[in-house]
């Protein structure tokens, strides 16, 4: 008769870390008691777990399985061997998980007093099963020592190094290796297609006629920089704090982090490296103006992260002060004054646009026959007609004010022919009203920032609009 199958979890079973999920999302839904894990970890990694799995909910229908693994165990099932899960996650998680699949015999997992990972997994297993009577899988450096007191060894998408440690002891029957390259991932977490936003930055120069000057350029060019690291580092905070909703979303679903092809632990450790030399860089290079601005933009994306998304009408006008954000730095990563007329455009114009990315998600939601309040944020998808009716009202005021900038005595003094400016209020009238009717037929999935500087009719107008401006000069 064969051995029985102890099969590890977090990392062999699933593609991810359930410590680490609990963790934030206990950080997300408890931010007021973010100290309180500490407190829990002084009294050992076991009473951690515990506090943690008694508050926090992870629903395991949506975890990122290894399939190659479950398959394994459902051939060696067949031939009637005994299947354990070992793991070193909490036994209300692990019990929930050998529910869920149904292919487990037994559960043996951290209990308040009991960590069972590396050194007290061995020894619990042996005592279970005696030395070399069990095979083990795992994938991390804790599970070197189960390995050695295994009869065989199945090693899983290994650490760094673990392969090579496991191989000495000479007993490894098969090595499963599933995961993708770790570049192409990194590209895709880091979103660097949303750093088309930044572009924003520059907008200040075009406004002061100043695009032809070198100085000024490089520092806008800096600023692009050292806000697209700051931004990234959000991306990756947000991707995992967000797991659990992003598990039930059909796109987004397929991030990095949600899909577990890149390892939380990773993303702990780029999250500060990334915002590090942001803000080193800024205050390095920039003036101090610049590295408040983006101090400011990275509370108010903390906030956002941790509160204000899963407020309505909050998130929104977050949402719209993000963007404008990226323009008040651009002022004063250049050393200009901002004006009244470029604020209160960009906060209708940037009002619409946050509007429409709502609008967009929660029409999704109602395709899918989903009545019920948007997972992790604050609407029904009942509000869409409401959110369409702002997002358009937003949108057309700020045409009123591009209007009302060009009587402005100090418009005038700026451009030889300011008149011709009025040829841009239809032009963007125009814009606004069939970037809102692509909304509502549902062609619009992306930011709408990033489908302003990736659709071509949107970027013939652009251009169309730059050239009024251009001979208003």
């Amino acid at each position: 008769m064969l051995p029985p199958l102890v099969v590890d979890l977090d990392g062999t079973l699933i593609h991810t870390d359930l410590l680490y999920h609990s963790l934030f999302s206990f950080f997300k839904q408890q931010p007021s008691d973010f100290f309180l894990p500490f407190f829990w970890l002084s009294k050992g990694k076991s009473q951690l777990k515990t506090e943690l799995a008694r508050r926090i909910g992870i629903d395991v229908s949506v975890l990122p399985y290894d399939l190659e693994v479950i398959a394994l165990i459902e051939a060696e099932r067949a031939k009637n061997r005994q299947i354990i899960l070992a793991t070193a996650s909490h036994k209300i998680y692990a019990d929930q998980i050998a529910g869920h699949l149904k292919i487990f015999d037994r559960v043996l997992a951290t209990e308040e007093h009991r960590n069972l990972s590396s050194h007290a997994k061995r020894d619990c297993l042996i005592k279970e099963f005696g030395k070399g009577g069990f095979d083990y899988a795992g994938n991390s450096n804790a599970d070197i020592m189960v390995w050695a007191a295994s009869r065989k060894a199945y090693i899983v998408n290994p650490e760094k190094g673990v392969e090579k440690h496991a191989a000495k002891k000479g007993n490894v029957e098969c090595v499963i290796k599933n995961y993708s390259k770790p570049f192409g991932l990194w590209l895709k977490a880091l979103r660097p297609h949303q750093w088309l936003k930044n572009l924003l930055i520059f907008v200040p120069l075009l406004a002061a006629h100043e695009l032809i000057n070198i100085a000024v350029l490089l520092n806008g060019f800096l600023a692009f920089v050292f806000f697209a690291l700051c931004a990234s580092s959000v991306y990756l905070l947000n991707d995992i704090l967000d797991l659990e909703d992003d598990r039930h979303h059909t796109v987004k679903r397929h991030r990095p982090f949600a899909a577990g092809t890149l390892p939380i632990k990773a993303g702990i450790t780029a999250i500060p490296l990334l915002l590090l030399s942001s803000f080193v860089g800024s205050l390095m290079f920039m003036p101090w103006r610049f590295s408040l601005v983006l101090g400011i933009y990275y509370l108010l994306t903390l906030a956002y992260s941790f509160i204000l998304k899963r407020v309505s009408a909050a998130d929104i006008i977050s949402l719209s002060l993000l963007y404008t954000i990226r323009i008040l730095a651009g002022v004063y990563a250049c050393s200009l004054v901002p004006t009244f007329w470029m604020l209160a455009f960009s906060m209708f114009i940037f009002l619409s646009l946050a509007l429409v990315k709502r609008y967009s998600e929660l029409r999704e939601a109602r395709l899918d026959g989903n009545n019920e309040k948007t997972k992790g944020r604050g609407y029904y998808p009942a509000d869409l007609e409401m959110i369409s009716s702002l997002g358009a009202a937003s949108g057309y005021l700020s045409v009123m004010v591009l209007a009302l900038y060009i009587q402005d005595q100090s418009t005038v003094a700026m451009y030889r022919h300011p008149q011709i400016i009025w040829a841009a209020c239809p032009i963007l009238l125009f814009w606004i009203t069939r970037l809102w009717l692509l909304t509502n037929r549902g062609e619009i999935h992306e930011d709408p920032v990033i489908f302003a500087v990736t659709d071509k009719v949107s970027l013939v107008w652009g251009l169309i609009f730059g050239i009024i401006f251009w001979l208003a000069i």
